[in-house]
């Protein structure tokens, strides 16, 4: 059993044409809270395409992922043996092109976009909430999501 977890997220954008950035957030499956798509880091895949997969799978997003982490978020996880671990979470912007109409989880998840405000105030992760804060400031400033606009 470990004893501190890693995870890797997406985090899910869109540039609306008024510049404005958008997030989309998924529900967990146990306690319906708002949260990134993240899991465990998967054998054979890069961090970011780990996080990419889990995009897909947990909101249907499908688009251009970020080699580069954008920040970092810890919380902790309730595995289901009841155990609980410390995990710390590294976040990939991904630009989103489209959103699926069936996806692997869309029966146990709910998705939406949010501002990245409302983003904020929805998480319950104190750093997740000040890197969606980042967001919200100044979106194209943040050089990580400048570069993924480019590639795309």
């Amino acid at each position: 059993m470990p004893v501190e977890g890693e995870q890797i997220a997406a985090l899910p954008l869109r540039i609306k044409k008024d510049g404005n950035v958008e997030v989309l957030m998924v529900t967990s499956r146990d306690t319906g809270r708002w949260v990134m798509p993240k899991g465990w880091e998967m054998d054979g895949k890069k961090p970011w395409r780990a996080a990419e997969i889990e995009a897909l799978e947990e909101a249907g997003a499908v688009g251009f992922i970020g080699s580069d982490e954008i920040g970092t978020y810890r919380y902790t996880k309730i595995l289901g043996d009841g155990s609980v671990i410390p995990c710390t979470v590294r976040v990939y912007p991904m630009i989103v092109e489209k959103l699926k109409r069936r996806w692997k989880e869309k029966g146990q998840r709910k998705r939406r976009w949010f501002t990245p405000k409302d983003a904020a105030r929805r998480v319950v992760e104190e750093d997740l909430a000040q890197l969606l804060k980042t967001l919200h400031k100044k979106p194209l400033k943040e050089p990580v999501v400048r570069d993924l606009l480019k590639a795309s």
